[in-house]
């Protein structure tokens, strides 16, 4: 079975479109979508489980925003699939793409990262300064994992990857995490077309990006001194 997780925060506009494009997308194939929902207060966790069970959607209820690493590894935990892939609520990351990083899995690759920094792969609709932002993110991570989209937030691994993991739940990068201490022999990066979102308003601020620079001094540290 494929595990889509989502982590979602005010998410309520685009969760339902999210989830009947997956549908379109994986037709045929044996699926679950995990909704991780840090309270809502627009609803989004009730709105996702109204579409079940015409959708095979689930929802695990956190009480709090107690932020995106987290509520992934809790969609982990809570998935039933042996595959499992991480994306965005907010339409950013196309659901379309998600057979071709299944399919990457299939093809030999335990981990297949949805690459904007790739031939194929680009962003749209987004501001010249996040644009630099993430560029300036991903070349720090480049210089201690092999990928050239570090910080992706699209992604899809097989579970043995983080099977007895120490994973650090903080900041909105837990695609570089995995990629940085997971357990795998063969990453793929597979293009896609990042969009800005198209409803809501970004998560993304100063927080953020202090959660990341500490996520690279402790991958550094782990690195130099032989844990990873």
């Amino acid at each position: 079975m494929i595990s889509i997780v989502v982590p979602t925060y005010n998410e309520a506009a685009t969760l339902p479109t999210l989830a009947s494009r997956l549908a379109t997308a994986l037709n045929g194939r044996p699926w679950e979508l995990v909704v991780v929902d840090d309270g809502s207060p627009d609803g989004t966790a009730g709105i996702a489980e109204g579409l079940a069970p015409a959708l095979p959607v689930r929802v695990v209820r956190r009480s709090g925003k107690l932020g995106l690493a987290s509520a992934v590894m809790d969609g982990f935990a809570a998935a039933h699939g042996d595959t499992l892939v991480v994306m965005d609520a907010d339409l950013s990351h196309p659901p379309e793409i998600v057979p071709r990083l299944v399919d990457a899995l299939k093809d030999g690759a335990e981990l297949a990262v949805g690459s904007r920094y790739v031939a194929g792969g680009g962003t749209v609709d987004w501001p010249l300064r996040r644009r630099i932002a993430s560029r300036v993110a991903c070349l720090m991570g480049n210089a201690l994992v092999p990928v050239r989209d570090a910080t992706s937030g699209f992604f899809a691994l097989r579970r043995s990857v983080i099977d007895g993991v120490r994973l650090d739940a903080i900041g909105f990068k837990i695609g570089f995490e995995v990629i940085a201490r997971g357990r795998y022999t063969r990453c793929v990066e597979v293009p896609y077309t990042f969009r800005d979102r198209e409803a809501g308003t970004s998560k993304f601020g100063s927080r953020e990006i202090l959660s990341y620079g500490i996520q690279l001094l402790r991958v550094a540290r782990d690195k130099a001194t032989g844990r990873l």
